[in-house]
């Protein structure tokens, strides 16, 4: 394929995948906004009100950038695990593998396609926020890099998932059981300042937690850890995650018996 071929088929992946979840935005975009909805009433309002300031910001703006990262790496990981998992169990992607498109444009088309449904519900979580506080970005390109590296991490993480599941079970085991944790305990409802020094230590090992303070210093100007190095570590996931998905899609893991 040369170079126009090649354009015309990640263009043409990217689209399927978007119009995939836009065709049911009930069911991809309206219940995880109805669920931050949940999160600000609930937290900022109610709770909010009687725990008080977090590093001198209300409660309910700290909480804010953490709520629209959730938002983002579990619909960017849950769309392309469910997308690629389908594929796989209606041997479409084989189709896919055995045509001239290079295997890096399948695995970018499905990222792209999942990080864009990401960073759509973190938009509609963005505007929900609006009707509970006022936030001003203090660092606009910081805040843009940091969604968009985390929406393409979590889109990878979703493909590599659903190269490796069996079944439809498995897709959901990893969200379940390790994105959830890992995002709660990822400083997005407190500061890890107020943590004693032991599990100050363990939380500086969860990754989650470099993303929300690197997304909450964009828009706040306010993080518990350096942001370069997250930013760093963030892009060095990117690498390391996709090769692995290449390696494994080369191989075919999870597709070729």
């Amino acid at each position: 394929m040369n170079a126009w071929q090649t354009w015309i088929a990640l263009w043409t992946l990217v689209t399927k995948e978007v119009r995939r979840y836009m065709r049911i935005w009930p069911q991809t975009l309206l219940p995880p906004s109805i669920t931050m909805t949940m999160y600000f009433i609930i937290f900022g309002n109610l709770i909010g009100s009687r725990i008080g300031p977090m590093d001198d910001i209300p409660y309910i703006d700290y909480i804010v950038p953490g709520l629209i990262m959730m938002a983002v790496i579990t619909n960017s990981y849950s769309n392309v695990a469910s997308s690629l998992f389908s594929n796989k169990f209606q041997r479409s992607v084989e189709e896919m593998m055995v045509s001239p498109m290079p295997n890096w444009v399948i695995l970018a088309g499905f990222v792209i396609g999942g990080a864009s449904r990401g960073l759509a519900v973190g938009l509609i979580v963005t505007v929900v926020s609006m009707f509970f506080t006022d936030l001003s970005i203090h660092h606009p390109w910081v805040t843009i890099g940091v969604v968009i590296m985390t929406a393409l991490l979590f889109s990878i993480g979703g493909f590599i998932n659903a190269l490796v599941a069996h079944k439809f079970d498995d897709i959901s085991i990893v969200p379940i059981f390790v994105l959830t944790p890992l995002t709660y305990l990822g400083g997005v409802f407190y500061s890890i300042n107020m943590l004693p020094d032991f599990w100050q230590g363990v939380s500086m090992v969860n990754p989650i937690l470099y993303m929300v303070n690197a997304f909450r210093y964009g828009i706040l100007g306010v993080s518990d850890i350096p942001v370069g190095g997250a930013l760093v570590a963030i892009a060095v996931f990117i690498v390391v995650f996709f090769a692995v998905g290449l390696w494994m899609l080369d191989r075919g893991k999870g597709i070729r018996s």
